[in-house]
């Protein structure tokens, strides 16, 4: 029997006895469990609720049910159409998410009702009502799955974007383990905040050092579910083997706490688990650490003026990287491309001199050929590690670099890397990754490396993120990372190398938007070459379930290794009728591609 097989296998063991009656589910009280799951009801079918039914729901969440409608409905005058730009905008539209479609795979349409919830009960009240009544529940709070997991046609959304609240802690001891952990400092996250808004609050404001990930508008929750990798990963680890504790509505409807002793596998399944698949996360608490002094950017642009000379190039910053850069004290990324070297490195507890002696040796190669020069000059910059996310900061020193919230009322804290805007409801052609362990940095296997990247790069422009991968971290950070469902090639990785590219926004309805189907299947066909290269050398590499490309195939190998059969255990314990769904998520096996009708 193959893998794939035994999962599926293991994934539709025996559920709860069936409680149907003629082909009705008994409604039940919350804290209950429905009857097993065989297929989800869209409107207009039998058995949809009744106007009355929803008025009732509308009146548990205090008035905060919202029937939605496509976006662009209105044409040229919808009000959508002016903020395409703004991803703090885009999040606070309801029918909108931070992706708008993927070619061949899906597209952005908004859910039929949504809760926008602003407390715990109101979750609870949209997750016994989505059980009881057999709808496909979806689940948004930053609303940037490049998978489309945030959003679902004829579904009930969760929507936690207005549960943005953070407090911070001098001394967290998680519930039930007094005597047990030493209290620490935290931070706690309402599931709708943004990292923005973390960091304002721990960094910012607190002078402390929270981590998670590079892009301002990520949600804090998705982010920790799915893994969470941010600039400085290599000193700190990742976001979820940060995570103390969380709260989580389960699909029976009840409210948890899940953390080291109280319900330890939702804890332990939570931590890079995936999100929207065994309950909605409605608060985290995570640890913060001492903050450095500074944190810092070095970044240039180097052409070859041969394939002889990129080649020697590529293999110089390799072994470059090897001797200097695989340390805590370095992230973020290296793009070759045609015959093009991008530099853009992240350093912390570094100062600017300090960074630039450590590239010195590296610029005195490129110097010294006359085949390789530099397009855009090498720099490095420094700064006060407590402004790193200060928007005001920026705004007097160097305003090119963010873009602001510019809308009447905004807060001010709200702002995004000026780099990341290119990606706001943005359609993706194509978009793969892969671990590469740290085995193929050793003297002995460089030169493979090295002929894989050239060779990749022919195809498709690849870029070999750094802090995605934990080799060279700590070994506090290594450790508090094996202890979560992330997959295990992370410990190992010195890098995850994506090979991606995408459109302009391209939302069904929108005018004037008509997504290039062929130059997608153009640009993912060359995507596909470029990675079968990288593949060569680092075989059964998995992938980040967070930036992974949409028609993986064995999907549970390749996101979680391992830890696939025990993350579909805690599926089955804490969800077993299936009502959390998500495209290659765990248990999704059981489910038609869409999750309206159970196939195992």
């Amino acid at each position: 029997m193959k893998r794939r097989d035994l999962l599926k296998a293991a994934a539709s063991l025996p559920l709860l006895p069936l409680l149907m009656r003629s082909g009705t589910v008994l409604a039940h009280g919350a804290g209950t469990l429905a009857t097993s799951l065989r297929s989800r009801l869209r409107p207009g079918q039998p058995g949809w609720p009744a106007a009355a039914e929803w008025e009732r729901l509308k009146q548990q969440v205090g008035g905060r049910l919202l029937k939605l409608e496509p976006p662009f409905a209105h044409g040229d005058a919808s009000p959508a159409l002016k903020q395409l730009d703004n991803p703090f905008a885009v999040g606070d539209n309801p029918a909108l998410t931070q992706t708008s479609g993927w070619a061949d795979a899906w597209a952005s349409r908004p859910s039929a009702y949504a809760v926008a919830a602003e407390g715990t009960a109101d979750v609870v009240a949209a997750v016994d009502f989505a059980r009881r009544h057999r709808l496909r529940l979806v689940v948004k709070g930053g609303g940037h799955s490049y998978q489309g997991t945030s959003d679902a046609p004829d579904s009930l959304l969760v929507w936690t974007r207005h549960m943005n609240r953070v407090d911070l802690h001098d001394a967290f001891v998680p519930q039930g383990c007094a005597g047990h952990a030493a209290p620490l400092p935290a931070v706690s996250v309402q599931a709708g905040a943004m990292w923005i808004d973390a960091y304002d609050a721990v960094t910012t404001r607190g002078g402390r050092y929270v981590q998670g990930g590079g892009c301002s508008t990520v949600g804090v929750a998705g982010l920790v579910q799915s893994g969470g990798f941010g600039s400085f990963s290599k000193r700190w680890g990742t976001a979820a083997c940060n995570l103390l504790e969380a709260e989580v509505v389960t699909a029976d409807g009840q409210v948890r706490i899940a953390n080291a002793r109280t319900n330890p596998e939702l804890f332990w399944g939570l931590k890079g688990g995936g999100g929207g698949s065994l309950g909605v996360v409605t608060r985290l608490t995570l640890r913060t650490f001492e903050l450095p002094a500074e944190f810092g950017v070095v970044a240039g642009t180097i052409e070859a003026d041969s394939d002889a000379a990129y080649r020697a190039l590529i293999a110089q910053a390799m072994g470059f990287y090897q001797r200097a850069l695989l340390n805590p004290h370095w992230g973020e990324q290296l793009r070759f491309y045609g015959r093009t070297l991008e530099i853009m490195m992240l350093f912390q507890d570094l100062t600017r001199q300090q960074a630039e002696q450590v590239w010195a040796p590296f610029l005195d190669w490129v110097h010294a050929r006359g085949d390789c020069r530099f397009a855009k000059p090498f720099q490095a910059m420094a700064m006060p590690a407590r402004h790193f996310w200060d928007a005001e900061f920026f705004r007097q020193h160097a305003p090119s670099l963010i873009v602001s919230d510019d809308r009447p009322g905004a807060p001010r804290h709200h702002m995004l890397w000026a780099g990341d805007r290119d990606q706001v409801g943005w359609f993706i052609h194509g978009y793969q990754s892969a671990w590469l362990p740290a085995a193929l940095l050793q003297p002995g296997r460089q030169a493979s490396l090295a002929d894989a990247l050239f060779e990749a790069a022919r195809h498709w422009g690849v870029t070999l993120h750094f802090n995605k991968g934990l080799a060279g971290a700590p070994a506090d950070a290594i450790a508090r990372a094996r202890d979560t469902a992330t997959h295990p090639q992370v410990l190992e990785a010195f890098a995850l190398l994506i090979c991606a590219h995408g459109g302009p926004p391209a939302f069904p309805g929108m005018p004037g938007a008509k997504p290039d189907l062929a130059r997608a299947r153009h640009d993912a066909a060359s995507i596909d070459r470029a990675m079968d290269a990288i593949r060569a050398v680092a075989p059964g590499a998995g992938s980040y379930v967070s930036e992974s490309d949409y028609f993986l195939r064995d999907w549970q190998q390749g996101f979680w290794g391992g830890n696939y059969p025990r993350l579909a255990a805690a599926k089955r314990k804490y969800d077993p009728d299936g009502l959390f769904f998500v495209h290659h998520g765990v248990g999704s096996e059981a489910w038609g591609a869409d999750g309206f009708t159970r196939t195992a």
